[in-house]
């Protein structure tokens, strides 16, 4: 993996909530990242996971594609999946392919 490949995923424990933020595109390259990020974030067991898309101006359909299976396992375990602060760039793909009716998707993560 290349420096260019890689991106900074932050995480907050926030009570039973666990705060991931993604810094950066979430692209084939970076999301293989991502997706580690989020099943070590479920296996901690959180109420709800938040990943805050505030930091992330583009996404790919990998990207897309890797929130989906996050959704799924996160349902399997009885755990929430929340998107929040969209940048309107990723809003709109995920309004074009319909899935703010499949996401919970907030303003903020307060």
């Amino acid at each position: 993996m290349t420096p260019a490949d890689t991106m900074t995923i932050t995480e907050e424990q926030r009570g039973s909530d666990l705060v991931l933020q993604p810094i950066g595109d979430v692209d084939l390259s970076r999301s293989p990242q991502m997706r580690a990020r989020l099943a070590a974030a479920l296996a901690k067991k959180p109420g709800r996971i938040m990943v805050d898309l505030s930091k992330v101006p583009y996404m790919d359909s990998s990207g897309v594609a890797t929130l989906v299976e996050a959704l799924q396992h996160c349902r399997k375990a009885g755990c929430g999946l929340v998107l929040t602060s969209l940048h309107p760039r990723v809003r709109s793909i995920f309004e074009i392919a319909k899935l703010t009716q499949v996401f919970e998707i907030v303003d903020q993560t307060d």
